[in-house]
């Protein structure tokens, strides 16, 4: 709506039913984004008389349904608006929090396996069995464990291991991988309790076979 003068408004035009707009509406500043309502009267003083705490009577704001349905629809804004300045946001803030915390303590530990007791439901953080796994598997002399992955293999309490391994040559390789595997089956089951249904190894490098101890009587180098 264009404005003639910034601080003047137009008089009111008469309502659909030819009644006056009201007394001195030609003295009222008219707001800024004012809106005449299609029976005559203008948004803000139909809401000045809504919000009047004694208002007068007014057969044409009683009867008229462009103003009771302007008057209610300010009304829910005006409702709205108080509610969301006397909400106490302390408590979301607080959510937010605990959500927060809570991804990242899973993004820490990765996914969360179930053990092999349904009717308990216990659950091992992926982490923490791979560490058990890696060092089972470096008991074996020759081998050492570089990664270890835990997924879920199915939709019940089966998993899956996957290790990348490093291993020394002076034994055959089948024989090396097949202790590994074994010992990472023994301590899934026995340590963890878990149900581990494959152990997947892969052999990424090379270790460098320790040099066999010495033998009694053998020099050791640096006496006379």
């Amino acid at each position: 709506m264009a404005l003639d003068h910034p601080h003047t408004r137009p008089p009111e035009p008469p309502g659909a039913d030819g009644s006056s707009p009201g007394p001195a509406a030609a003295d009222v500043p008219l707001f800024a984004g004012d809106e005449v309502l299609p029976c005559g009267r203008l948004l803000s003083r139909v809401w000045e008389q809504a919000q009047d705490e004694a208002p007068t009577a007014d057969p044409h704001t009683a009867s008229c349904p462009y103003c009771r349905e302007a008057v209610e629809g300010l009304a829910a804004v005006n409702a709205a608006t108080r509610a969301l300045r006397a909400e106490d946001t302390s408590g979301l803030h607080s959510l937010a929090d605990r959500v927060m915390n809570i991804v990242r303590a899973e993004v820490r530990l990765g996914r969360l396996l179930p053990l092999a007791d349904p009717d308990r439901d216990l659950r091992i953080a992926e982490c923490t069995a791979a560490k058990v796994l890696r060092q089972a598997a470096d008991t074996v002399p020759g081998a050492r464990a570089a990664t270890c992955r835990l997924t879920p293999a199915g939709e019940g309490t089966d998993v899956r291991v996957t290790m990348t391994l490093a291993a020394a040559l002076d034994r055959p390789l089948p024989e090396r991988v097949h202790h590994v595997r074994r010992s990472v089956f023994h301590s899934a089951g026995q340590d963890l309790g878990l149900a581990v249904t494959a152990v997947d190894i892969t052999v990424v490098d090379v270790l460098e076979p320790w040099p066999p101890p010495l033998g009694p009587g053998l020099p050791t180098g640096g006496g006379t």
